[in-house]
């Protein structure tokens, strides 16, 4: 199937296009960008982008699936179609679970669910400190390992400068 996105003001920082084109989806990827009205439109579904921006898919940087543990609150699933459903295709998930996102065996649940319930990308943040007590480090190393791509207490203090800028060197 081939969409037509026409009249868009079209944003994409990567590879430095910003201005008014017609983009044409086939197969899922983008196959052409072209001047309004250059792009042809039989067999395609048009959608008229007039007065809106057409941008890559978002990244939300924090956001709180809250699985394991609090799933009456929010799932992976709900989570990353609530966020597909906005224009983000990336999710960053706080480490605010039920146990703590502070080891390997939660940040393999995590993208273990994802890969199965997910409609966007999903990238879990580890706690800075065991359980997010803000006492003594998590295993960030570990946290990294399985798939982590950073580190946060989620809005709880880490107790003491010498924990924080251990996690810093860390």
């Amino acid at each position: 199937m081939n969409i037509l996105i026409k009249n868009g003001h079209i944003i994409d920082p990567a590879n430095k296009v910003d201005g008014k084109l017609d983009l044409l989806i086939s197969d899922g990827k983008i196959a052409k960008l072209g001047k309004p009205g250059s792009l042809p439109a039989e067999g395609a579904q048009v959608v008229d982008a007039a007065g809106k921006l057409v941008v890559p898919g978002l990244i939300d940087l924090h956001v709180h699936l809250r699985e394991p543990g609090y799933e009456y609150k929010e799932t992976v699933a709900t989570g990353t179609a609530a966020a597909r459903a906005g224009g983000f295709t990336a999710v960053c998930c706080m480490p605010n679970t039920s146990p703590v996102n502070d080891c390997r065996s939660v940040t393999e649940l995590i993208l273990s669910q994802a890969r199965t319930e997910a409609s966007a990308r999903v990238f879990p943040i580890g706690a800075i400190t065991k359980g997010s007590k803000g006492e003594e480090l998590a295993e960030i190393g570990e946290l990294v390992e399985a798939g982590c791509v950073g580190i946060s207490d989620d809005g709880r203090p880490v107790m003491t400068s010498a924990v924080m800028r251990r996690a810093m060197e860390y």
